[in-house]
């Protein structure tokens, strides 16, 4: 039945698990972080070695950073899930997710002092990953491997 569903459509290559699998570990890790910092704040930052003023920074977030941060993390781990399930809306969700990602990281380098506290490193690696996922869907859906 799998043959009748797919038929006319090009193979999947074999990079396309591989770099599924690497979407869903480090957007997973993605969801986790977020939400162990949201559910156990302090405690969370301590033990992954977050210093004093690290963790004060986090607990000056506005609300609507909050909602930023949530649009880049979730939009990534449900990029990943349309990826897996060979859905084009992969690519929207994974741009939907660089623009949240963006806009954190933009928050961090325009906050005046903070660059002192958060290095920009880390955001913006981010922000290149949520960018090269949101382009290899693009690609897969105009390959017609996603549909």
């Amino acid at each position: 039945m799998t043959e009748a569903i797919d038929a006319g459509r090009p193979a999947v290559p074999w990079h396309f698990w591989l770099v599924t699998l690497v979407a869903l570990l480090w957007n997973g890790f993605g969801g986790y972080d977020y939400t162990m910092s949201h559910l156990e704040g302090e405690a969370y930052y301590r033990q992954v070695g977050m210093t004093d003023a690290q963790i004060a920074y986090m607990a000056t977030f506005p609300v609507w950073m909050h909602a930023v941060w949530a649009v880049g993390v979730w939009g990534s781990v449900l990029g990943s899930l349309l990826l897996l399930a060979r859905s084009r809306w992969a690519a929207y969700a994974f741009a939907v997710s660089t623009l949240g990602a963006a806009g954190a990281l933009v928050y961090n380098i325009a906050t005046p002092g903070l660059l002192d506290v958060m290095s920009p490193v880390m955001p913006t690696v981010i922000v290149v990953v949520c960018m090269a996922f949101a382009w290899y869907a693009w690609v897969m859906t105009n390959r017609g491997v996603l549909r």
